[in-house]
């Protein structure tokens, strides 16, 4: 498995979307940031029946963004499933381009959607406390519930790789806890899991932290210099868990090495984060 990877992050000249093998049937996919900010990265998941493609990016149009061809020329006929870590905007906007692929199916983005087509059990309001198997053919996934950040996000754990693939919820980055004792749960549930899997890597779907201990990018900017690796490890994993039950009764924004955590966010939290972004447009920074 192979992760020495250096990721697009705004330079000039770069392509408008990055592909990395970490083995023969694992791909890693990058937006670029000339494209969105939001730069998501995406999971393809390549068994001998099928493939799982997670998330779909920021950007819909095929000419700004060419998902299916590139998706396309990886798996060839390969029959498809496209699903989502969860249903925020930045991961599903490309959706309409496996609209007429054949032998392809995309799952929903609303909770109903997904808690009917991965067979989890029923919830009020958001995907249970509980885990269901995905078969792509040699290749078994399990995938957990994980709300929180978003109410039917999932987890995918790859046992063949060992990566548990968090979406938006653990990243090196800002963690939007819009639930917060859902966020707790989750990552009480993530963490037992990884105690009992071989888990190699914690992969979510940005980068948003410098490598200064502490610092996030931020919001909106087109530029990444110098930012964090992708991949987190279990223990920054516990790290989280114990950070979001440390800041459990004080909403607002907590910041700590490798993330930061907003918990159920105020708007005074979010204008301060959209100045922030609109004073570092204002500054006129460019790739170099």
């Amino acid at each position: 498995m192979n992760l020495d990877v250096t990721w697009i992050h705004g330079a000039t000249g770069e392509p408008t979307l990055q592909v990395h093998r970490a083995d023969e049937r694992t791909f890693i996919l990058r937006q670029s940031k000339s494209v969105t900010y939001e730069a998501p990265f995406l999971f393809l998941l390549v068994g001998d029946d099928r493939a799982l493609l997670l998330d779909t990016g920021a950007t819909a149009e095929p000419d700004q963004f060419p998902l299916r061809a590139t998706v396309d020329d990886l798996i060839g006929e390969l029959p498809l499933v496209v699903a989502h870590s969860h249903g925020h905007g930045d991961h599903v906007a490309a959706d309409g381009q496996f609209a007429d692929r054949p032998h392809t199916t995309i799952v929903g983005r609303d909770l109903e959607d997904v808690r009917a087509y991965f067979g989890f059990g029923p919830a009020e309001d958001r995907l249970p406390a509980e885990t269901v198997t995905f078969e792509l053919g040699g290749r078994t996934l399990s995938i957990l519930g994980s709300p929180g950040h978003h109410k039917s996000a999932i987890t995918i754990y790859d046992p063949r790789t060992g990566f548990l693939l968090t979406g938006d919820t653990v990243i090196p980055g800002r963690l939007y806890a819009f639930d917060y004792p859902a966020f707790l749960g989750t990552l009480d549930r993530l963490v037992a899991f990884a105690e009992e899997h071989p888990v190699s890597y914690v992969l979510g779907c940005h980068v948003e932290m410098r490598q200064r201990a502490g610092r996030d990018f931020p919001i909106g900017a087109t530029y990444h210099p110098g930012e964090r690796r992708l991949e987190m490890t279990v223990e920054q994993l516990r790290h989280v868990q114990k950070a979001a039950h440390e800041v459990a009764q004080r909403p607002g924004v907590h910041r700590f090495d490798d993330f930061v955590i907003y918990n159920e966010p105020r708007q005074r939290d979010l204008r301060l984060l959209v100045l922030r972004g609109q004073l570092h447009k204002l500054i006129g920074r460019r790739p170099r």
